[in-house]
């Protein structure tokens, strides 16, 4: 079969594969704590710990799948992502037909799985960085979170209807077809990238390349502006069913549809600010787009603890979407941008590796915090959007 490199096949895969992830995030944090018996901050970490879990496996192995791309294709590893990922949600469908400290072990070891297996958003980042030049290529990573977005747009309604008709065991086997229709759309159609004429790729252990990225100084700077960004965005998304629940008096019933139509607000928020990535980053460049996405993002994250009718909610949520959308297509595009060829794979997959830190860490100390007083983890990580806008405001639109 003649299959040709596609930004359309490349975002299909992406979305279909979100979708997944967006089906059964939201559905975390409540499913845990229906199984968890003590209070107060150990349930917190516990919560936190299993959403974390799959972003501990990404810190471990991103690097290896970018570099393993950047050696073999990108073909062949999303292949091996969405495959994965189909196992992962199956597992974790049979996690929640348990209940009590099995059915909490399941789901943290369908997580791990999970996380081992997902090599999608660096590989495809790396995919888009091959078929695209110099000066579309930020626009085009807008395409990856546009997939982000609207993943989030029909996943988290879609995990919430599966609840309802098919009980816990609904969302998890509903994202592993999703996931094994992606499988099946990619050995078909989805065509290889990597060019065969491409420079070998010097082989480096793990954080032997991990120094060698961050030593260039840009590409340092840009990675660890992406690691506070996703820091803070995690600790609000492993939170907000919570919040929602404490803080804004939505009861049991009705609950997960709440909360996973708020989450597909802010995804459709976030897809539109996507569409027009390519015009903003060509009137006002990279470097002041960071700058200007992470003041947005840190007054949605100070508001929204304090927002208590649902107009409130909307406004101080549509301002994170609006920051968070905004940051992460230039950031990935410079770093793309400032990486030579041979090394796209390897260098986006050191950025996804340490996003996946951040989300490690994120949900651990917002769940814990949380538990403390509610308000506490937002607070504290729009205080760090905010330093990390007058961070990028120096190294990156004040110098050349």
């Amino acid at each position: 079969m003649n299959r040709k490199p596609s930004i359309l096949v490349i975002f299909l895969s992406v979305f279909i594969d979100l979708i997944g992830f967006g089906i059964v995030l939201p559905l975390l944090p409540g499913f845990a704590e229906d199984n968890f018996k003590p209070d107060f901050s150990a349930k917190g970490f516990m919560i936190g710990g299993i959403i974390a879990s799959f972003s501990a496996m990404q810190f471990f192995f991103a690097p290896a799948w970018g570099k393993l791309s950047d050696r073999i294709g990108r073909r062949p590893v999303m292949l091996i992502s969405n495959l994965g990922a189909a196992g992962s949600y199956a597992l974790f469908a049979f996690a929640c037909s348990l209940s009590g400290d099995a059915g909490l072990v399941w789901i943290l070891i369908s997580r791990i799985f999970a996380g081992i297996c997902g090599a999608n958003l660096s590989v495809a980042s790396a995919y888009i960085a091959d078929i695209s030049p110099p000066e579309k290529r930020s626009a085009r990573m807008g395409l990856i979170g546009m997939a982000f977005g609207l993943g989030f747009i029909f996943g988290p309604a879609i995990g919430a209807f599966s609840v309802e008709l098919f009980g816990k065991t609904g969302p998890g086997f509903v994202a592993a077809g999703f996931c094994a229709a992606n499988f099946i759309l990619g050995w078909f159609i989805l065509g290889e990238s990597r060019q065969p004429s491409s420079a070998p790729v010097t082989p480096r252990p793990k954080f032997t390349q991990w120094g060698h990225t961050l030593a260039q100084p840009k590409l340092g700077i840009l990675v660890s502006v992406f690691f506070f960004a996703t820091f803070c965005f995690t600790c609000f998304e492993s939170t907000f069913p919570l919040l929602a629940k404490h803080q804004f008096g939505l009861g049991e019933k009705g609950l997960n549809h709440r909360v996973g139509y708020l989450f597909t607000y802010a995804g459709v928020i976030a897809a539109l600010v996507q569409g027009v990535i390519g015009r903003l980053v060509k009137k006002f460049g990279e470097p002041k787009l960071i700058f200007f996405s992470l003041i947005v993002f840190a007054a949605g994250l100070a508001g929204l603890p304090f927002a208590k009718t649902l107009p409130e909610i909307l406004v101080v949520l549509a301002l994170l979407a609006i920051g968070s959308g905004l940051n992460r297509p230039p950031v990935f595009g410079m770093i793309s941008l400032n990486s030579s060829p041979d090394e796209q794979g390897a260098n986006l997959g050191v950025a996804q590796s340490i996003g996946a830190l951040a989300r490690m860490l994120g949900p651990v100390f917002a769940g814990t915090l949380f538990f403390v007083q509610p308000s506490l983890p937002y607070l504290i990580c729009g205080g760090i959007a905010l330093l990390t806008s007058f961070f990028a405001w120096r190294f990156l639109c004040r110098t050349k």
